[in-house]
């Protein structure tokens, strides 16, 4: 049986996302990784230094996948809704800057 929810608009699954968040410890984990990922990608880009791209991923991930799999204790949403998972830690960690989501 699958019993994954689905979602047809970002709308609808942020709410989703965010519950799956309850715990400060892993949305400072993710915000973390965000951060690392923003100036891994600025970085290498701006310097030319592609072999940092690689990175990307591992500290993205790294960080998220922590908290979910040690804090959080839940199963991280990547594995079922990857691109609104994505998007979702993206509009999270904006709303963690704007004081919309608490730490």
């Amino acid at each position: 049986m699958d019993n994954v929810r689905q979602f047809s608009r970002f709308a609808d699954f942020y709410p989703y996302y965010l519950a799956e968040h309850n715990n400060s410890t892993c949305k400072r984990l993710h915000f973390i990784g965000t951060s690392l990922v923003i100036f891994l990608l600025a970085f290498g880009i701006g310097s030319g230094r592609w072999s940092l791209l690689w990175l990307v991923p591992l500290a993205g991930y790294g960080f998220a996948w922590a908290g979910h799999f040690f804090f959080e204790k839940n199963r991280p949403a990547t594995f079922q809704h990857p691109f609104y998972s994505l998007l979702g830690d993206f509009v999270m960690y904006r709303d963690i800057l704007l004081g919309k989501v608490s730490l």
